[in-house]
Parts: structure tokens; sequence; C-alpha cells
């Protein structure tokens, strides 16, 4: 009997930063170990590097790494905080998901825009990149395709274009995260930054790669509506009008009064957690309003104290407190909707456990950085890097570091796992070109997202195609004209961000 040869798969984002660790801690065997004098605040000083003595790791601290990477030790701080913030996000959006508010909502705005199709592109798309840019949505899309495909389809347009609307949207709205915490905060937890430093840059990304997005879906719709044959997946046709019958499909019910609410006090959560980040006396030394009124608020007898005299300014919060906002709107939605409390429970736990694997990848992910650290590699790597910039200005090195991580998000898919894998030495090697730590953020963010439209490593591509029978060669010839304009206005837009000091 013959034996199938082994398809080959792809290793796990686990497997391939473990693997790393084990790199990394190879190289504290070669590399020569040194390190830089720093500031109080633990910043490095640049032209301070000196050398010391090797500190070679080990079998045990490869495998001690993940754990410290948790943690943390006296030189790496760990990913708790972040890793806590991950669980009780999903937390909140488990039990956000359990009240089908969300669902029912895109579900409702389809069926007011019923006839007017054409209006639900671009109002879709700015939903769905709004979900991307701030919480990182990406596989609740999948949820909405089957309701999409049918609604594009019935009136002249076809699948690619209602694939487009949810994946397209999301991802360049994950392309340009405002405060998404998968990518952007744990990118600045990394480096010891607020998750609002570079927030309005990042806002001005988001409105442009939308923009261009919807343009771009709106062309290739109205093409096809004219004339299907211009389809890319024409030769489906047919079959996709006998499959997706708008007869056989339901366009979800409509909102109920606790589910507006619930939408309100999501919109709300999220608001208030994007204000809280801005660090607005940095922006204005006159902007203490928040200063003010936090500080009066507490003092009121009784009052201040039923609301708790350690309540932080908004502006100052970090991920102690926006972790304890996520866990609070969670419970007043529960109030809200009038949820059981063994529901409550269940939907929240439900929610923190699809989020363990983006919490422990973020501690895997530290480990190469606590072995650096450990080896006192981490030093050597950034000399080297701070030798190679010297003549290197801000633009140069910004678009580099863009170009750089395009290809280490085909090998490392997961965004928080990138993140905490390289902005370690990202971050501060972009301060030796006199480029901030927050646009560097933004380099790894657009490149990642970049790459997420169309990699088929990607389980929100392949998941969205395999429903709308899409071939993912198909999808590249759909997409290579996005993507090359993306990568262009990214590119420009960095540079023009790197003049602005």
């Amino acid at each position: 009997m013959e034996k199938k040869a082994k398809k080959w798969q792809m290793p796990s984002a686990y497997t391939i930063l473990f693997f790393l660790i084990i790199v990394v801690a190879i190289l504290t065997w070669i590399i020569p170990a040194g390190e830089y004098a720093t500031t109080k605040a633990g910043n490095i000083i640049a032209g301070t590097y000196k050398a010391r003595a090797s500190s070679p790791q080990g079998i045990w601290d490869v495998f001690l790494a993940p754990i410290n990477g948790m943690v943390g030790t006296d030189i790496t701080e760990g990913s708790i905080s972040v890793s806590l913030f991950i669980l009780v996000i999903g937390g909140f959006l488990g039990v956000v998901n359990k009240t089908k508010a969300l669902d029912d909502g895109i579900s409702s705005t389809v069926r007011k825009y019923q006839g007017k199709e054409k209006a639900l592109i671009p109002i879709l798309m700015i939903l769905f990149a709004i979900g991307g840019s701030t919480y990182g949505m990406g596989e609740e899309t999948i949820a909405f395709y089957p309701i999409l495909i049918p609604v594009m389809i019935s009136v002249g347009y076809d699948s690619i274009t209602a694939i487009s609307l949810a994946l397209i949207g999301s991802q360049v709205g994950c392309l340009a995260s405002t405060v998404n915490p998968f990518a952007t905060g744990v990118a600045s937890q990394t480096i010891n930054i607020s998750p609002g430093d570079g927030l309005i840059p990042r806002f001005i990304l988001l409105i442009i790669v939308t923009g261009i997005s919807i343009v771009y879906v709106m062309h290739y719709a109205d093409k096809v509506k004219k004339d299907p044959s211009k389809s890319v997946v024409f030769e489906r046709r047919q079959k996709d009008l006998e499959e997706f019958n708008m007869e056989d499909r339901s366009v979800g019910e409509k909102l109920t009064k606790k589910q507006k609410s619930v939408l309100w006090l999501f919109a709300l959560t999220f608001v208030v957690m994007i204000t809280s980040l801005i660090p607005w006396s940095s922006l204005n030394p006159g902007w203490t309003f928040f200063y003010s009124f936090t500080k009066w608020l507490t003092n009121i007898p009784f009052i201040g104290a039923l609301i708790g005299k350690d309540l932080a300014p908004l502006g100052t919060w970090y991920f102690t407190e926006i972790t304890t906002l996520f866990f609070m709107m969670s419970v007043v939605i529960m109030f809200v909707f009038r949820m059981k409390e063994s529901d409550y429970i269940s939907a929240f736990m439900g929610g923190m456990t699809e989020f363990i694997s983006v919490a422990i990848i973020v501690a895997v992910a530290r480990g190469i950085q606590v072995i650096m650290n450990n080896g006192y590699i981490t030093a050597t790597v950034l000399h080297a890097g701070e030798t190679g910039l010297q003549n290197l200005s801000a633009g140069v090195f910004i678009v580099l570091t863009y170009i750089f991580y395009i290809p280490m998000s085909f090998l490392i898919p997961s965004t928080s796992g990138l993140a905490a894998a390289t902005m370690g030495i990202m971050g501060p090697l972009g301060k030796f070109s006199g480029v901030d730590g927050s646009l560097v953020i933004t380099a790894y963010q657009s490149a990642s997202g970049l790459v997420n439209l169309i990699t088929p490593t990607s389980g929100i591509v392949m998941g969205a195609l395999a429903i709308g029978h899409v071939d993912i060669v198909k999808w590249w010839k759909y997409m290579w004209k996005l993507v090359a304009i993306l990568f262009v206005v990214i590119a420009v837009f960095l540079v023009i961000c790197s003049m602005f000091k």
C-alpha cells in the first residue's frame, strides 16, 4: 500500500517563538556582552556603551524565559499587566457577544439599507474599521459573511465585494490601530510608553487607509454591477446565485431596547479608554480639566470615598486602569441587560478562554527579550544598530523598519507575539535616528496589517474565503493593486511623520 506524503504545515506561533528563544540563547554564547548607562526613567543614553563579562544562557534559562516573560525580572518587565488586560477584554467581549448586540446591530444596519446596498459599502467598512482599530476585530467578522454575501450577490455585486466589506474593513482598521490592545497595547507596554502616544497620527492614518479602501471596493463593485463578467469569481456566479439565495436567509432580529443600551455602553467604554490614554497635559500644559475634575470629585464628602479616592484622572491611565474599566463595564452591561449571574460568569469566562492563547503568546514572545537582557547582548545589538544608523535620516530608518516588519509578519502572524518579540529592540533603535517609539509602533502595525490582508497563514483570511468559495489566488488577483497603493501611501505617511519631532 502506497503511503501518502505528509503535507508540510506551518508551525504554530508558539513553536516559532520558542525556537527563536533557543536561537537567541545560542547567540548569548557568541555575541559579546555589553551594557549602556541609563537615565532614572530607564532610557538608554547614546554613546555610553561598554563591554562587560559574558553571561551565556543555558537549557534551564530557555525554559525559564517564558515564565519570566510573564512575571518579569529585575531587568525585564513582565507581560502580566498586558496579558491580564487581554484576558479581561476577552471577558468583556464575551459578555457583549452574549447579548448579540453587535451581531444584531450589523444585521439591523443591513436591513435598514435594503434597496440602497451601495450605501452599505462605506457605512459597513467604516464600522468594521473602527472595530479593527479599537479592539482588533478579526475573527468576529466570520459571523457576518453568511449575511453579507447573499445581500451583495442579490443586488448585482459578487462574493468578493461582500468579503471586502468585513475583511478589508476590519484589517485596515487593525493596520491603523489607534488603541488596539493586541497591537498598540502590547507594543507600547514593551517599550514603556502610553498606548495614547502617537494616537493622533494613527487616527489620521486610519482615515486615509479606510478612505482609500472604500474607494477601491466601490470602484470594483460598480464595475461588477455594470458588467458581471468583470467579476474575479465570475465562473462561480450562477452557483453563488443558487447557493446564497436571499429568500432562504434571515437578516437577523431587530435590536431590542436592552441591546441598544448595550451598544451605547460598548461605545462609551472605548470612548473613555481612548480619552484616558491621551496625555492631555503633555499635548498642552493648560489642558488640566481632567485633573481638576477628578480632584473635585474625589474630595466631595462621602461621594468621593464612595467612588474611590484612588481614581486617576483621564489622560494618566495605563493598563491597570483600563483593565479595571473593562471589568467594571462588563458588570454594568450585565445589570443593564438583566443577565443572570450564571450567564454573566459563563460569558465572561468563555470570553477569557478565547483569549488565553493571545495572553500566553505575549509572555512567550517576551521570553526572547528576557534571554537577550539576561545574556547582556541587547546592548551589543543596539550598539551595532547605533553605529550602523549614525548616518541614516529618520525618514530612511522608519521606512526600513516598515519593510523589515513585512517578512517578520509572515514569520510571526500573531500581532501581539510580533510586538512582544521585536519591539524591545526596534523601539530603542529608533531613538538613535531620532524616531519616536510611537512611530516605530505605527510602522510595525502598518506592516502587520498589510500582510494580514492577504496572508494564507491567517485564519481570518482563509475563513472568509472559504465561506465565500473564493480561491486565495483569486483574492490576490483582486487585492494586489490595493496592497501596492497602501504600501506606498503608508511609506510616504511614515516619512512625513518622521519629520515632526
